[in-house]
This record gives C-alpha cells, structure tokens and sequence, in this order.
C-alpha cells in the first residue's frame, strides 16, 4: 500500500548511515523461496524486559516483543534497507492523515484517524478493536504505577493530556480501581472517539512528528480488561491481551515466554506483519554471549534475544550468510553521571567535575570490544548520525580518542575534587561487564576509583536508573546506559526530550541522571514549537551543544547491531528500533 506512506522532511528521507554494513544474512523472499509455515522459532538471551506493559515499555527487546503482540495505529516495515524502516506506514489506521485527504485540518493541529475494520481482540467471545481502546490507551500512560517514560512526548503535544497526568499522580499506584476509576470518569482534552472506528486529536501546536509518536508501542490499544490490574503489576503480565499475530501463553517471570498463533488475528488486517511459525519461544537467563552463539551455530537455538555477536567471533563469521551488520544508529552505551548523588560531597552535581572526566575515556578501546570500526566509531556528540539535529564535534577532544588522564587529573584538582570514589552499576548480558572494567582503568588513570556491581536480573533498567529515590540516596553514581532513538528521520526529540528535558524527571523516567537545564528545556520547547523540521532540528543541535557543554553524558559510541540466525532461519528482516529481527516476518526451513 504505497499511498499509506508518509516520507520524512526533505534532507532526512534520504540519510544515510556511516558504519558499514556487511550484506550477510539478506533474506528476502526471493532469496528464500515462498514462506513456509509451522514450527517453534526458538530464542535465548539474559534479561527479561523491564517492562511488559506496552503503556511502559522502554527497551528494544520490549519493543520488539510488544510489535507482535500489541498493534498501534501506524507503524514501520522491517527490512535489511534501512531506509526502508524510516516511513510510517498505516496499522490499524485505514489511511495516513495527509492535508490533502482532509484527515489533517487546515491549521495543522487536528488529526482525524479512521481505523480499519476486522482487528480483533483474542478475548471471550473475541470482539473488535476499537477507537474507546486506543483512548484508554493513552489514558493508561500516565498511571501512577507504571508510568511512561515517553509520556512527555505526548503532554508536550496533545492538548489537555498534561493536565490529565498530573491529576493522575495523585491516584493510589497499588489500587487498581482507583485508577481505572481515573481513567473513566476525566477525559484528555485533545483525544476524542467520535465512532467506535474514528479517532480525532487535537494538538497544543503543529508537529511535523506527530504520526510517528502515533507509531510508538506505548500508544498500543488497551482492551478494558487491563482495568482490572495494577499496570505492568505481577497479575498484568499474567494476563496479557492480544490483537497481534501472537498472544503469548505462558510467562515465567525472568525464566522465558511462550507465544503462540492468535486465533482472533487475521493477514487481511494487518499490513506490516505476517504470521508463519507456529510458536515462539523465547529463553532468559543465559548471561554468557558465547554460550549464545554456541547454541545458534550449533542448532539448538535460531536468534539471541539481547546478546549481539560475541566480538571474537565477527572475523570468522564475515562470510557467513548467517552474519550480519545491520544499522541502527545509536548512542549507545554512554556514560550517564548522577546529578543527583550525595555522594564525594555531592561532586557529580558540579559541571566542572564532569567536564573534567569527559577526558578521561578511552573509546577507541571500546570500539575494539564491540568488534571494530565496521561495528562501531567514537561518539562525541549526544544525537547520533542519522537523526535530525546531528553534526559532527568533539568538546573534549582527546589523542586518537583514547581519552587525556592526564587533563583529567589536571581538572579535577583545579575543581577540588581529585580522589573520588563512583559507585558503577552494569549490566551482565552482551559485552557490558567488559565496558565496564574499560571504563573503570580509565577512570583509574585520572585517579578517580570505581565500585563495579553486576546488575542482573532486568533490574538496571527496571528500578536502578529509573528510580529517582535511588539516584538521590547515592546508590548509583555513574552508568553506561545505551539509547536507540524511538524512530528515524524526522526524530529530533526522540533524543533530547527523553533524556535531557528536567521537567519530566520522575518514576521511570530516561533522564537517569536527574539532569535539569532550564535553557534546555526552552530549546526543547523551541524545536517542538518549530514550523518547519529543518529549523528544529537547529534548535535540536544547540540543545546538545548545551549538554555536551554541561558534561551530562559522556557520549562513547554510535554502534551497529551484529546478528546471527541458525540455519534454518528465512525471511529475516530487521527492525532497528527493536535491534532485532521480526519474528512475524520471518519463517524456518525443514530441520
């Protein structure tokens, strides 16, 4: 459906991304044969999501997992052409608003959006889609248990939601029926379901952007059955809701997921998936990328769930069909300080403490961890290439960018602050323990001592960052987070706005270190206020040059994603939101 795609502002359609991608692993249709259907599609990896609710969802893993199960009004392709996966293109949406058609109104602030018929729910007796469960939806992103880190998307966009969430914040997080409560009796001014099948928004201002926020799995309709549950709570995720190609059947926290084939989802509904395995099964608790990999190639397992190509084994497999690099453009990990800490006499809240250790990393010694410059390059800036408002600097440049202990410690005594001790939780899965201890020598040279904790268990994400009482009682001071924006092209604010902006800093927010400029929040505001996508991505580009001047980040690595897929494994096409393939796609050959 050609007509159902909406290309990005002049200057970004057409970007292009530096790394180099290896063409192994190209699996089109054509390549492949037909589809076949049938079979278990089998998946290890090391951390559960931190979130399942699709109104909380923050990671790629729980982005790819909530495309299969959970369906939005727009969405993007898959395709190993990364341009390719910029468009939005149509979901549960019947059509693209456009001026032309007269979905959008002429001031450019209200979009009218008619859903297509025959989505169903796979509930008992199964009943359609609705526009009332896309409105919950939204409503549901604001709730006090489980907020979403993206919500300031939307309360910067749509008329009346901003005043919706801060009423919410004062409902009981632990009673489900004080929330659900909330949700039916107050509405959101500028969300509407004028029918069961049209939706009308009514926006603050113009945003060029705002189909794709459309897209992002936290606007996943939300049957009325998810009233009954504290949002993302234990019962929750027990009883998950599908209007998707799968449902998933069983959940063993921590332990693995079984999804299989949705009886109420139908191919003539949906025009960005398809559906041929007959289950998937997705395994956790396997913290060892090499063991992965073992089991791939040996054929025991045909995908990793959160682990990328052990770096040591990417020369060998070059050549490999199964291999590939595949682009996701990124700034990821990067160095994230607590602004907030008490800890060093509060020494990470001063600028002059941070500006001093932007020297002291040595990036060239992580790209060599992740596998290379064909993986990955230095970063120096908080936008990664490939995102509007990006251009090239370094503020601290360093020798090879191999970091300057030597400026370090220089800085630091002229702040008063040499001697400190950082408190450095990392993740356990993929390479992360081994950016961590790059990270801790470095740190080291400019006399600056680390405490490494393995955070395991989905807990990094889950409660450590993203809870502010644990940034303000010191149990954290430094972490190496990573960042794929939301979406590609026109994605100014899908950098800056969640991590920077200090007016949404709260319970599972992105802004992990609690950092606050208000001259940052007025650029924010300017970009969203912008009237056309290259004058914003203007204000988007001063925004960073502002961080980078605060030192909130230490930017370290714009990164590729390595994927390996046993041999039975067809049709693969990447998502590179998800930094995964998509499992509806894709189909396995006889064993």
């Amino acid at each position: 459906m050609a007509r159902d795609v909406i290309r990005v502002a002049a200057g970004l359609a057409g970007l292009a991304v530096g790394l180099t991608a290896c063409g192994g692993g190209e699996t089109a249709s054509g390549a492949d044969g037909p589809p076949r259907d049938g079979g278990t599609l089998r998946v290890v990896g090391s951390s559960d999501v931190e979130h399942l609710d699709t109104a909380s969802v923050a990671s790629v893993g729980a982005y790819g997992l909530a495309r299969i199960y959970a369906r939005t009004l727009f969405g993007t392709r898959a395709s190993n052409d990364f341009n390719e996966t910029v468009p939005v293109r149509a979901d549960v949406a019947v059509r693209l608003p456009t001026r032309e058609n007269g979905d959008i109104g002429k001031d450019g602030r209200t979009y009218t959006v008619r859903l297509r018929k025959g989505v169903l729910w796979n509930t008992r007796p199964v009943r359609a889609v609705t526009a009332p469960d896309f409105v919950r939806g939204f409503e549901r992103l604001c709730n006090p248990a489980s907020p979403s880190p993206a919500k300031g998307y939307y309360t910067s966009t749509i008329e009346g939601m901003d005043a919706f969430c801060r009423g919410f914040g004062g409902v009981d997080a632990k009673d489900p029926g004080a929330i659900a409560e909330y949700q039916q009796k107050r509405d959101i001014e500028g969300i509407h379901a004028k029918d069961d099948e049209t939706l009308v928004f009514r926006l603050k201002r113009p945003a060029s952007d705002f189909l794709n926020l459309l897209s992002l799995p936290f606007t996943a309709a939300a049957p009325q059955e998810y009233e009954r549950y504290v949002p993302d709570g234990r019962d929750f995720r027990q009883h998950t809701i599908s209007d998707g190609p799968y449902q998933i059947s069983e959940y063993r926290p921590g332990m693995s997921y079984l999804l299989t084939r949705n009886p109420a989802w139908r191919q003539d509904t949906d025009p960005l998936r398809e559906r041929h395995v007959e289950k998937i099964r997705i395994t956790l608790g396997q913290d060892s990328p090499e063991t992965v990999q073992g089991q791939i190639e040996q054929g025991s397992a045909d995908l990793a769930w959160d682990q990328p190509v052990p770096t040591q084994a990417i020369p060998r497999l070059r050549d490999d069909p199964r291999f590939a690099i595949r682009d996701a453009p990124s700034n990821s990990p990067y160095l994230v300080f607590n602004t907030r800490s008490p800890n060093n006499g509060g020494a990470l809240g001063k600028r002059e403490v941070r500006q001093a250790l932007e020297y002291a990393i040595d990036r060239s010694a992580l790209v060599k961890i992740v596998g290379g410059p064909s993986v990955a390059r230095p970063l120096h800036t908080v936008i990664p290439p490939g995102s509007a408002g990006y251009a090239p600097s370094d503020r601290y440049a360093t020798p090879g960018a191999s970091g300057d202990p030597a400026k370090c410690r220089e800085l630091l005594g002229k702040a008063g602050r040499p001697g400190l001790t950082l408190r450095f939780p990392y993740r356990t899965n993929s390479v992360h323990r081994l950016i961590a201890q790059s990270i801790q020598q470095n740190l080291a040279a400019c006399g600056v001592r680390t405490e490494l904790t393995a955070d395991t268990g989905g807990s990094f994400y889950s409660s450590t960052l993203v809870t502010p009482a644990q940034a303000g009682e010191g149990r954290w001071d430094i972490a190496a987070p990573g960042w794929t924006p939301d979406w590609y092209g026109n994605n100014g604010r899908s950098v800056i706005q969640p991590l920077f902006d200090g007016r949404a800093y709260g319970p599972n927010s992105t802004n992990y270190g609690g950092y606050n400029n208000s001259q940052v929040n007025d650029l924010i505001d300017a970009a969203l206020t912008a009237d056309d996508a290259s004058r914003a991505a203007g204000f988007w580009q001063r925004a960073d040059q502002k961080i980078m001047e605060d030192a909130a980040i230490v930017p370290l690595l714009d990164r590729a994603h390595t994927i390996f897929r046993s041999s039975r494994v067809r049709g693969a096409r990447f998502v590179p939101t998800a930094a995964g393939y998509d499992y509806t796609r894709l189909w396995l050959a006889d064993d």
